[in-house]
């Protein structure tokens, strides 16, 4: 969430949802009993083309920390405002569900910090997955447009409410109430992250002082005697502890002695280290552009325990991380997560006659172009043939659109999105074979098409049939390790 909102002077009423609202409940699951053993981190990066989508990184100590597909984004939102922020995962009560939460915004896109407060989006971005791998199409759920001059739904969080059977969901909303136009924390209920109750009021501090970037940790038997503990962004990273979620919050400190407020700080990130009673508190450092830094403790209840890591202890990885959640993860999803994301090398396809071009995607288009940039528009991840994954079948996946491969069409080639179809899945497999210009380089033979070849003619990729030398130059590449 953008630090924007303090010139407004961010800033708990709270409520009790009746149940009577017509949101059917379920009994509380038994929690997984699983072992973590490494860490799953969702992010984003800042106000670049491709920074308001979503980034994974992992890590097996909590602390060091590597990106995942070549650090450009793992998903990407095409519904509504093209962008997101501040991501949050939430696993299920039975460990066998995962739900990704986004703010709906793209400041990049130039509409401006004061729009996207008082004008934005009201509307969340879900996807939702069984594996952290595999993820549903992303989807918008209007949860704050009930809300008298709502201007935005920033910075969602969930958590599971074992007394009510479904999840609280909570947000911040920067509307105009008694008399006061700030940003408050609003909730609303939900089973499934597709129907929800009417947004509720759950904090709204006295006074002129808005409240932005909560997030509360539920604590395993408990520390300090609160079995939930809460950060938020109030003009301070304040601490507040609880043994219920929408009431009796105690304020337990902030993390002023430590020389960090709301004018340096953001974007909390609570969690447990796997294993052992020790807590991380992550705060963004956006004053200095320096992303996220990590805080320690063995007692979150007691803010004058908390400790700033070292620089030489812990390590961010290559790519800008911003607003975002960490969780623990089993050693078989970080040897999934690393499996598709994490392994092997981004290739560029270079032309065997116009050594200078590669093999990119612009505007969904194919083609061949020098001095590609940017340079993910030309990397590639060569994957198992999508319609036959045997040996010497691949298909070409995009690094910065993942999900996205080139597929043919009418002998057209375009970057198109997977829809798990068979016509698809063959459109989109070649059979890789030594180059027809030069046996030591490769050429692509369609799958469902057997005497036509990926080629390029006036820079464009074409899928066509090889005769002549040239034809079989322009049907040549070769694979260069990015």
């Amino acid at each position: 969430m953008t630090h924007r909102l303090r010139r407004l002077g961010l800033g708990g009423l709270t409520a009790t949802l009746l149940l009577s609202l017509g949101l059917t409940t379920l009994p509380s699951p038994a929690a997984a009993a699983e072992t973590y053993a490494a860490y799953l981190m969702a992010h984003f990066t800042g106000e670049s083309a491709s920074g308001e989508q979503i980034y994974f990184s992992t890590s097996t100590d909590g602390l060091r920390w590597t990106d995942l597909n070549y650090s450009q984004p793992v998903l990407r939102s095409n519904v509504g405002e093209l962008g997101v922020r501040d991501p949050s995962i939430v696993r299920s009560p039975a460990g066998d569900r995962f739900f990704l939460l986004a703010t709906d915004l793209r400041i990049a896109s130039g509409k401006g910090w004061d729009a996207a407060q008082h004008a934005g989006s009201t509307s969340l971005v879900v996807w939702e997955s069984t594996d952290l791998v595999t993820w549903s199409a992303p989807r918008l759920v209007d949860v704050a447009g009930g809300i008298s001059g709502a201007g935005c739904a920033w910075a969602p969080e969930a958590i599971w409410d074992p007394a009510a059977g479904n999840y609280l969901v909570y947000w911040a909303t920067i509307s105009p109430r008694n008399g006061v136009d700030k940003a408050r924390i609003w909730y609303s209920r939900t089973t499934d992250f597709r129907t929800f109750t009417a947004a509720q009021p759950y904090i709204d501090r006295p006074g002129s002082q808005g409240i932005i970037d909560t997030q509360i940790l539920e604590i395993p038997g408990s520390v300090g005697g609160y079995r939930y503990i809460r950060a938020s962004g109030d003009g301070q990273i304040s601490i507040e502890g609880s043994n219920q979620l929408l009431s009796g919050w105690t304020r337990l400190g902030d993390i002023a002695h430590l020389g960090m407020t709301g004018a340096q700080v953001e974007g909390p990130i609570l969690h447990q280290y796997n294993g052992r009673n020790e807590w991380g508190l992550w705060v963004d450092q956006y004053a200095s552009g320096r992303g996220y830094l990590p805080l320690t403790s063995t007692n979150l209840a007691a803010t004058s325990t908390y400790r700033v890591r070292a620089t030489s202890e812990y390590s961010l990885g290559a790519s800008h991380k911003r607003h975002g959640s960490i969780i623990g993860i089993t050693q078989a999803q970080y040897d999934r997560l690393r499996a598709k994301w994490g392994s092997g090398t981004a290739r560029r396809v270079q032309s065997f006659n116009f050594t200078d071009r590669y093999v990119r995607h612009a505007n969904f288009d194919a083609r061949i172009d020098p001095n590609v940039s940017p340079l993910a528009d030309s990397q590639w991840r060569l994957v198992p043939g999508l319609a036959n994954a045997a040996s010497g079948y691949v298909s070409f996946e995009s690094v910065n659109f993942p999900g996205h491969y080139l597929r043919h069409s009418n002998y057209d080639f375009a970057l198109v999105r997977g829809d798990g179809s068979a016509q698809f899945a063959a459109d989109a497999t070649f059979r890789q074979v030594a180059g027809l210009a030069d046996s030591s380089a490769v050429s692509y033979q369609s799958y469902n098409n057997t005497s036509r070849y990926l080629r390029h003619y006036n820079y464009l990729l074409r899928l066509d049939p090889i005769s002549t030398a040239t034809e079989r130059s322009d049907a040549t590449f070769r694979l260069i390790t990015s």
